[in-house]
């Protein structure tokens, strides 16, 4: 799934998938470097949608303010 297409409940979830095998020794070394490299994509989408996130409920909460 690309991550335009993905929710951030989708990532967290898939998150979660990751450390899940990486602490019950799951993964196996060749595929390790993969799904560290994804973790670290979706860790990277889920900020980038929180912050956009946030910033739209700012903006949100100043045009409540001047109204």
């Amino acid at each position: 799934m690309k991550n335009n297409e993905l929710t951030y409940t989708e990532a967290i979830a898939e998150i979660k998938s990751i450390i899940e095998k990486i602490e019950n020794s799951e993964l196996n070394v060749d595929a390790l470097d993969k799904d560290i490299e994804r973790a670290a994509e979706l860790i990277k989408f889920c900020k980038l949608k929180l912050h956009a996130t946030e910033e739209n409920i700012n903006k949100i909460l100043e045009d409540t303010e001047l109204n």
